[in-house]
């Protein structure tokens, strides 16, 4: 058996590669789930091994609600790893959250409808804690990942998952902003959920493009406003990746890593066989 790769990133709008991922090798990975969104590149990054997967696809060909977050997450279990770092577009909510700048939040809001957002199901049932969605520890790692290589970085805050595809309204932008939120994206809280239950530590560098249409000056958000800064951005968001990457692995201290000692509330013989052995690589070690 290949040694595990315990380091993933997955990049979102405008991250689709990385420029010093060496020694690739493209791996195709089926899932009970399905397929992931693109397949896998297993490479090396400042000397560690990681699994890089195209959030959207090449040539970003599936929409936020089209993304099969489960066969994503599964794919990166089965490999070995451990720590995820995100990378996705979003629109500031606030006034000092400027375009160009990077946040590391540490809130979800759902305002998403109907994504799938768990493994569990089939006769098997567990409650995972998720009041703090992110790792704490890996966030650390982003935010001083970030400092380090001169981004302008914003530490906490929350994050507004909406549905899209299409962007805000003015009186949703509106509303966002008087219930104290901070970013809006389309993509990160259903892998945040699905890493949780997968016992993977996670974390979403959060690449400001816009603000959003409750700005005066903003109030028409265009593809092609986000994609000119997705460009500007997507050097810095590299650095950052492959300097938080030179300082992983860390100790696994946090509650990511065992989410679901205490979580699983079915009784081990009443579960089936079969979704047993679908969720193996989660499940294993506790249903044995």
């Amino acid at each position: 058996m290949s040694e595990p790769v315990r380091i993933g990133i997955i990049g979102g709008s405008g991250l689709y590669d990385m420029a010093e991922l060496t020694d690739r090798e493209e791996r195709v990975i089926r899932t009970p789930f399905g397929e992931p969104s693109a397949p896998l590149v297993l490479a090396t990054l400042r000397g560690r091994r990681v699994a890089f997967l195209a959030r959207h696809g090449h040539g970003h060909r599936l929409t936020p609600s089209e993304l099969n977050f489960r066969a994503n997450i599964y794919a990166m279990k089965t490999l070995g790893v451990e720590w995820i770092l995100s990378a996705s577009a979003v629109g500031s909510l606030r006034e000092d959250y400027h375009p160009l700048d990077l946040v590391i939040p540490s809130q979800f809001y759902d305002r998403t409808r109907g994504r799938v957002s768990t493994f569990f199901g089939d006769g098997l049932v567990a409650h995972v804690a998720f009041a703090h969605p992110f790792c704490a520890p890996l966030s650390a790692i982003a935010f001083e990942s970030a400092k380090r290589v001169g981004a302008t970085v914003h530490r906490g805050g929350t994050y507004v998952c909406m549905e899209g595809p299409q962007f805000s309204t003015i009186a949703e932008s509106g509303a966002y902003r008087a219930m104290g939120f901070d970013i809006i994206g389309m993509t990160n809280l259903q892998e945040a959920k699905l890493a949780r239950e997968a016992e993977i530590c996670y974390t979403t560098i959060a690449l400001v493009t816009d603000y959003d249409c409750w700005h005066p000056g903003h109030d028409s958000v265009t593809v092609e406003m986000i994609v000119s800064n997705l460009t500007q951005n997507a050097a810095t968001a590299q650095q950052v990746m492959a300097n938080a990457v030179e300082h992983l692995p860390i100790e696994r201290t946090c509650g990511c890593a065992t989410a679901l000692a205490t979580a699983i509330i079915t009784r081990p013989d009443a579960v089936p066989d079969a979704t047993k052995a679908k969720l193996a690589p989660i499940v294993g070690k506790y249903l044995r």
